[in-house]
């Protein structure tokens, strides 16, 4: 895992804990005209190897960054099912348009693109792609790009890949950085906050764009963290604003519920989409106090690591893995929703996690909904060996 907070699991942790916001920087180059506050990775990224060029962009770089520490348990898994039993399914919706940017500005200035420059940069299928040919996997490989919930169905294709068996093993994830088109989209839909994103409150203005990159092994290998349920769903609303009830919402949450075989009332803790758009807290409240009636402690991870788009859902999936992997004495520690502590009225009251939280150990609940009504829930929980 690579964001905002850090280079590893290990090293975001205890951010996420602590609810730090320090990593939040200023930048002018994204929107003509306009300072935004972005959650971007720092320090250098590893180099795409130069076998593999075609791919060489910053989304690619950042994979390899996440990559970096799951390697050895890949090639044991390769090494023991063979490569053409081992599936990657990878979600994003910028891949490596940032790099294209420039090879455009490049073309203005010169009037010939960057001999850097290749397609296979931007090319949405070239996320899944460059994780098989970097290493050397053969089995089903494709990328979903379903706008913020890709993360999250990439994880659930995942699944189905080892249900179906069709493959032994899954590297599943998602990958987004931060570029001009996106900002700029968001900037015309008055989406984008001025500030570090206030998910909940009566104060919030729009979202904060965030990039990272997280990987998971998908096996079937009993016990451990499992992924228990999905849920998904699609509105069909609008292109860009959700359905204002949060009908689409609500039955993704309610079929990951059926999927992992778990009331509501035994989730311990449910990560909110949170984005801190006037119009996704307040469907997202809703749908939750439908599901849940009396909802379990809750937090939105976005005012800490900025909206992550397409590899959110897979982002927040490894917060919630995370949460479970710090059980302890039969209880775990939340991530704390961090705003300024003024809860909007008009949402269905909701119970925000605080710092230092810790509660009975259960299941937890992930939210993920994308533009075009593209909704997914995932459950995830510890199972005995």
């Amino acid at each position: 895992m690579v964001n905002a907070l850090g280079r590893s699991p290990e090293e975001i942790w205890p951010r996420l804990l602590a609810g730090d916001q320090s990593h939040f920087r200023a930048r002018d180059d994204l929107v003509p005209g306009r300072r935004l506050i972005v959650a971007e990775v720092p320090g250098p990224l590893p180099t795409v190897p130069a076998r593999l060029r075609a791919y060489a962009c910053r989304n690619n770089a950042l994979t390899l960054a996440a990559l970096e520490s799951l390697e050895p348990r890949i090639f044991d898994a390769i090494a023991a099912v063979g490569g053409a039993r081992v599936g990657v399914v990878m979600g994003t919706t910028t891949s490596g348009v940032s790099d294209a940017e420039a090879a455009i500005r490049h073309r203005h200035q010169t009037g010939a693109l960057s001999a850097s420059f290749h397609y296979a940069q931007l090319e949405l299928g070239g996320a899944a792609g460059f994780v098989a040919e970097y290493l050397g996997v053969t089995g089903p490989c494709y990328t979903i790009s379903t706008a913020c919930s890709s993360g999250a169905r990439a994880l659930a294709s995942a699944r189905s890949l080892l249900d179906l068996g069709v493959c032994d093993a899954v590297i599943a994830g998602a990958t987004d950085s931060l570029c001009g088109l996106t900002a700029n989209g968001f900037t015309a839909l008055q989406a984008l906050s001025e500030e570090i994103t206030n998910p909940c409150s009566a104060n919030r203005k729009g979202l904060t764009l965030g990039e990272g990159s997280v990987i998971f092994l998908v096996t079937r290998d009993a016990g451990g963290i499992r992924l228990r349920g999905v849920g998904e769903s699609c509105d069909a609303h609008h292109m860009s604003a959700p359905e204002p009830e949060g009908l689409g919402a609500e039955r993704a949450m309610r079929a990951a519920l059926a999927d992992a075989g778990v009331a509501p009332a035994e989730i311990a803790y449910l990560n909110l989409h949170g984005t801190g758009t006037p119009l996704n807290d307040l469907m997202e409240c809703s749908a939750i106090a439908r599901v849940f009636g009396d909802p379990p402690p809750t937090s939105s991870s976005k005012s800490l690591v900025g909206h992550t788009l397409g590899a959110a859902g897979a982002m927040e999936a490894g917060f919630c893995w995370l949460v479970l992997r710090a059980e302890s004495e039969g209880r775990i520690p939340l991530i704390p929703h961090v705003y300024d502590g003024a809860l909007d009225p008009k949402l269905a009251a909701p119970h925000l996690a605080t710092r230092g939280m810790r509660v009975a150990a259960g299941p937890v609940l992930s939210n993920s909904f994308g533009f075009g009504g593209n909704n997914c829930s995932l459950v995830l929980g510890r199972e005995a060996a």
